[in-house]
Parts: C-alpha cells; structure tokens; sequence
C-alpha cells in the first residue's frame, strides 16, 4: 500500500499570497514630460538659434516623453487611476507623433495650417483634462492650466509664418518652460516624498489617495 508522506501543514489550505505592492509611476510620467516639454520650449522661445537644436529635443520626445511616459500610463491603468493613465499615454502618444512630425514637415515643406490645427486639438485635450486636474493636487492642476495656454498660444503662432517664430510661439514656447517647471516640481515631490516617507515637498493633494493593493489608488499625476 502505497504511504502518505505529505506533511500535516500540506493538508492547511494554501495561505493567499500577499499582494505586490506597486510603485507610484507618476513621478516617472511627470519627469519625461518634464524635460520633453522644456527642451522643445526653449527652442521655441528661440533663445537657442543653432540649425540642429531640435535633434535633442527629438531624441528625449522620443524615448523619455514617449516611452517613459506610456509605460507610466499603462501601470495607471492597473492602479485603476483613469485621470493618470489617460494624460500619460495621451501624451506618450503627443511625443512620439512630435518626434515622427518635426522632422518630415522640415523636408515636405510648408505646413503650419495643419500644425496649427494639430496643436490646436491638443489644447481641446488638455483643457477638459484640466477640470479633472481640480481633483488632483495644485502643482497637477498648475501644469494643464499651464499646457494648455502653451498650446493655444503655439497653435495661434503656427497660423501664423514667418521667420524666426511668430512671437505667439514664442510667449507658447515661455509658457512651455513654466509648465515644465510644474511638471518637474509635482515629479520630484513624488519621488522625494515616497523616500522620506513624509511630505518634504507639498503637494497640496485634493483627494488623500489610499494605497492599499487592489484599492483605487492615489491620485498623484
């Protein structure tokens, strides 16, 4: 007769496996877009006038505004934050077209009716995106106020022609640089709040998130 050899804890039914805990990807969101949004700004600002400063501006757009900020928003999704997931791979998707656009209208020609109206649609976006930033925190809510003025005032100065920038993308491009600032400052009041444990930084939260797992998460982009 063939023995039982399992031990008497074997016969216990299988404790569940403690939840992971997940990292908070906004800060990691909110830096890509951070410097994609202050490199592309200060160009247009046209503080720098070398004929190839855009190729930085592409190369971050691509991989740090892009990718970074689309794997942040597909970990929004599983925290179950649709505001965060939403903005993030919206963006994601900005920076990547950004990065296929620039470089082809240099070579096709003439094309700033349909930037302007490209840019536009993006400042459509970011506007009803900024009535769901009123729940978030103030540095989240400054930086769509802020998106969104630089992407009106770039969209008016692309209708516009003319050689060097139209002074509306230039006031766009200023704006631009004090909505990376925002985005710069919410992301590292994420990062350096979560490795103190305690706010360092303020954030000026709307809504105390809840981090349990499984739970709808904090807020934090």
């Amino acid at each position: 007769m063939h023995e039982d050899t399992r031990s008497p804890l074997s016969e216990r039914p299988p404790e569940a496996a403690p939840c992971a805990a997940w990292a908070d990807p906004a800060p990691l969101g909110l830096a890509g877009f951070a410097l994609s949004t202050l490199l592309l700004s200060i160009v247009n600002t046209n503080l720098l006038k070398e004929p190839a400063a855009i190729l930085p501006v592409l190369g971050v757009a691509a991989f740090y505004g892009g990718l970074a900020q689309f794997a942040a928003g597909l970990f929004e999704f599983r925290r179950g934050n649709t505001f965060a997931a939403t903005a993030f791979v919206s963006f994601a998707a900005f920076w990547l077209s950004y990065w296929w656009i620039a470089p082809r209208v240099a070579l096709a020609g003439d094309a700033h009716n349909a930037l302007g109206l490209y840019l536009l649609g993006w400042a459509v976006f970011t506007a009803y995106m900024t009535v769901g930033a009123l729940r978030v925190s103030l540095p989240v809510l400054a930086v769509f106020v802020l998106l969104t003025l630089t992407f009106l005032f770039l969209a008016i100065g692309s209708f516009q022609t003319g050689v060097p920038p139209h002074v509306m993308t230039q006031v766009g491009g200023w704006f631009g640089i004090l909505t990376g600032l925002a985005a710069w400052y919410a992301s590292a009041a994420g990062v350096i709040n979560e490795a103190h444990g305690r706010e360092v930084l303020p954030a000026w939260r709307r809504e105390p998130g809840r981090s349990e797992p499984g739970a709808r998460e904090e807020r934090s982009v």
